[in-house]
């Protein structure tokens, strides 16, 4: 493979990557901060600040720069409308969708005031939906989806993630239908007898 000819296509296989590593960490690093576990949440904070536009940041180079690449050539309408390229459709299309749910909430941070902080903090439990989304995207419509190193690297990043949004979102129905996190059977004890004087 030569690759100055598909030096666009490996860039943006690189950067969807890593775009997946960077997201499925911050969706981790802000589940954590939710549970306010920890005593450095300002740490934590500007981690997940980081890794969210770090995220942002490798979407746009995973998009823009298959503008270059000779043989797809999906143009601005391939990497901006779901469903509109002609390569593997439907999986890109999910990918854009989780691009701008992700961009949409991850920016919208910086507008949380105007939001309300409530109302913010609703809307961006939807982040793990996109970020779902973005997932699948990454193994039905990248090249390397079926690829042992792609699978091993992506199940590093994602299942973490995974089981901490699956956790999360189980003790919100919980919460929701007013259930407690354990259910044991209770049990009633017989009354004690009375103690009879000795005659």
């Amino acid at each position: 493979m030569n690759a100055g000819t598909h030096l666009f296509w490996i860039t943006s296989r690189a950067a969807g990557t890593a775009a997946i590593v960077a997201a499925s960490a911050s969706v981790t690093v802000g589940i954590l901060l939710g549970r306010r576990r920890s005593t450095s949440l300002t740490d934590l904070r500007a981690l997940h600040e980081a890794l969210s536009l770090l995220t942002l940041a490798l979407i746009g180079v995973h998009g823009l720069s298959l503008l270059g690449d000779h043989f797809l050539r999906p143009g601005l309408a391939g990497i901006l409308i779901p469903f509109d390229g002609s390569y593997r459709p439907v999986w890109t299309g999910l990918g854009i969708i989780g691009g701008y749910g992700l961009a949409a909430l991850g920016l919208s941070y910086y507008l949380r005031d105007a939001i309300g902080p409530s109302r913010w903090r609703r809307l961006h439990q939807l982040t793990a939906l996109f970020w779902a989304l973005g997932v699948a995207h990454s193994i039905g419509g990248g090249s390397d989806g079926g690829t042992a190193w792609f699978l091993l690297l992506g199940a590093a990043a994602v299942l973490p993630a995974a089981a901490m949004v699956l956790g999360r979102t189980g003790s919100g129905f919980a919460q929701i239908l007013n259930l407690p996190r354990e259910h044991s059977p209770v049990r009633t004890e017989p009354a004690p007898r009375p103690l009879l004087p000795d005659r």
